[in-house]
């Protein structure tokens, strides 16, 4: 979108919208599943493990965000985003269905 033409301040606003709203509909998902895929004498550990890798992953990703920003500029962060969004995407399709839903 950056590269589209369009005013870049208006694309980035826009992501930065479409990303948020998102943002709120999946945390809200990510809770209801680890509790669903949770075992019922292990929920409290699952949803710790969850919570734990959560913040490892908010900190790795603001550090590796910020060095690939500095080295190579916004347009490279959003690409290296993107194949992260779609890694778990490939990651989320293999997850095993629960029967009845």
């Amino acid at each position: 979108g950056l590269g589209s033409g369009l005013p870049q301040q208006t694309v980035l606003l826009g992501g930065l919208a479409v990303f948020g709203a998102l943002f709120a509909v999946n945390s809200s998902l990510h809770s209801y599943l680890i509790v669903s895929y949770a075992k019922e004498d292990g929920v409290s550990l699952d949803v710790g493990f969850y919570y734990m890798s959560n913040a490892m992953g908010r900190l790795i990703g603001t550090l590796l965000s910020g060095w690939v920003y500095q080295a190579h500029g916004l347009e490279a962060c959003l690409w290296i985003s993107s194949g992260f969004v779609l890694l778990a995407a490939l990651i989320s399709m293999a997850l095993p269905r629960h029967a009845g839903h």
